[in-house]
């Protein structure tokens, strides 16, 4: 990494599911910058927090928590706020892109998919906002996926949890925008994460994949780095409402 964002350094920023995958680059990302970071995650991350502190001499401070328990979402931004001064960076990543068919879903699945997927992003937004415009402004980062742009079929929920995800953020950052808090989407392609490796990936499937992208290198987590850190700086000062795609070339629009 080349480019540095000196007004990141000792922000406040707050990551779900920031131990693994593509959260686990941007925690680094981060990192990197100086920037105090917090991250929530289902599965203890103390090794990876050990990582970081021996690699950048700044160690982020990692809270166990399923962000389906907005409660304990909310109480965990809270820790954030008194260890690193109120959020002025969040960055809405975790999901749960799990594959399943019409006929496959029941109310339970319904609700636990759109409870991971969407519901998570509203009350983490909302509980960011006052600290955001007490801090004199912001950045919301929501992280959508390209699967809905092109039609992926397989798993109907997650697409329409992560279109909802474009609607929410279009509608706050007119909402937050007079706190000075942008909020924006981003929506990464296919990222070769080690999970989307063990659980989805297939020499045939990926191929497909590449012939679709512009650019035909796979996308690895330190890809979508580079846009999360401009979407957080003042480079994008005047920019909030937008999608910002990081996908190789696939979901081309104008």
């Amino acid at each position: 990494m080349t480019a540095s964002f000196p007004e990141l350094k000792n922000a406040s920023v707050y990551i779900t599911g920031g131990g693994s995958g593509i959260g686990a680059a941007l925690t680094e990302g981060f990192l990197a910058q100086g920037a105090k970071v917090a991250f929530v995650g289902r599965s203890d991350s103390t090794e990876f927090c050990d990582a970081m502190e021996a690699k950048y001499a700044n160690r982020p401070h990692f809270m166990q928590c399923d962000i389906t328990d907005i409660t304990r979402l909310k109480a965990t931004m809270d820790e954030t706020a008194e260890l690193h001064g109120s959020i002025t960076t969040l960055i809405n990543n975790a999901a749960n892109d799990k594959r399943h068919a019409v006929a496959e879903i029941d109310e339970d699945f319904y609700t636990w998919m759109m409870d991971i997927n969407f519901k998570a992003y509203v009350f983490a937004c909302q509980h960011a906002a006052p600290m955001m415009a007490q801090a004199g402004g912001g950045s919301i980062i929501n992280f959508t996926s390209i699967s809905y742009m092109i039609g992926n079929a397989g798993y109907p929920l997650y697409t329409a949890a992560n279109s909802a995800i474009n609607g929410l953020t279009r509608s706050l950052a007119r909402e937050f925008g007079a706190d000075k808090i942008r909020v924006n989407a981003l929506a990464p392609g296919w990222v070769l994460t080690q999970k989307q490796l063990d659980m989805w990936v297939t020499e045939d499937g990926l191929a497909a994949h590449l012939e679709r992208q512009c650019l035909k290198d796979p996308l690895a987590p330190a890809d979508i780095v580079g846009g999360t850190l401009f979407l957080a700086s003042d480079l994008s000062r005047a920019m909030t409402g937008q999608s910002l795609v990081i996908d190789g070339g696939v979901a081309v629009s104008g």
